[in-house]
């Protein structure tokens, strides 16, 4: 089952949110809210995989409730407003519910969840979430409204950007919501490496090493005195040629 949260200060739309999860044999509805403060409370104690949200309401809106959370259910906002779209896409919802709209169009953003949640949990190890990906050859990252599968092999670095990460494995850079810290969680350390604040690489992709620098398919890595020590460790002396 899906559990799902329903958020909106006018009854009349909790009333129908209600309803059409009702109709959907895979839909939980784990409780309905008035305000977003009372949201806050639900989703920091119970496991919520769903959230139906409205934006306009008083005191917390619906975004500033979405960016003060630091671990995210999918969400689907639900608004009388069009003009939110566009900030909707920069905080990665999953889909933007137009009031007044048909359970036809609620319908088709549920299964679009539906379908990402099954590939998370299918592929995203969610209940290991920091053991190493060492016996897997691939992960998944989500990118946009894709899971985007990345051979594990192709990684050759990755690049921190505040709240995202930037995958570079041979095609076209991914870029996926996450935190260096659990990408070193999931990564291999016998073949990655963090060599800066921003910046994971693969030992095995390593060209050259200069100075504060490494060198790798054309780009070179800065390598910050705080890593320095520990990429030489991983080196060993006894593999240097002088």
């Amino acid at each position: 089952m899906i559990r799902c949260l329903a958020v909106d200060d006018e009854k009349l739309a909790l009333d129908l949110l209600e309803d059409n999860i009702k109709k959907v044999p895979s839909l939980e509805l784990v409780k309905r809210c008035r305000s977003a403060f009372e949201a806050v409370e639900i989703l920091r104690n119970q496991k919520i995989d769903l959230l139906f949200l409205d934006i306009q309401m008083p005191d917390l809106n619906g975004i500033q409730l979405l960016k003060s959370l630091q671990e995210r259910p999918i969400v689907i906002f639900t608004t009388a407003f069009s003009n939110y779209a566009i900030e909707s896409y920069d905080l990665d919802v999953m889909d933007y519910l137009l009031k007044p709209y048909t359970f036809e169009r609620f319908l088709k953003a549920v299964n679009k969840a539906a379908e990402y949640i099954g590939l998370k949990e299918k592929y995203l190890q969610a209940e290991n979430p920091k053991e190493p990906l060492a016996s897997a050859n691939f992960l998944f990252v989500k990118s946009g409204y894709k899971l985007v599968k990345i051979d594990i092999r192709d990684i050759e670095y990755i690049e921190g950007l505040g709240d995202y990460v930037k995958i570079y494995a041979g095609g076209s850079p991914v870029l996926t919501q996450t935190s260096m810290k659990s990408m070193e969680e999931k990564l291999d350390p016998a073949e990655f490496i963090r060599v800066h604040r921003s910046f994971i690489i693969s030992f095995n992709k390593i060209e050259f090493i200069r100075k504060n620098m490494v060198g790798l398919k054309g780009r070179e890595i800065p390598v910050s005195d705080h890593y320095k020590d520990q990429l030489f460790k991983i080196i060993n002396h006894d593999k240097i040629i002088e």
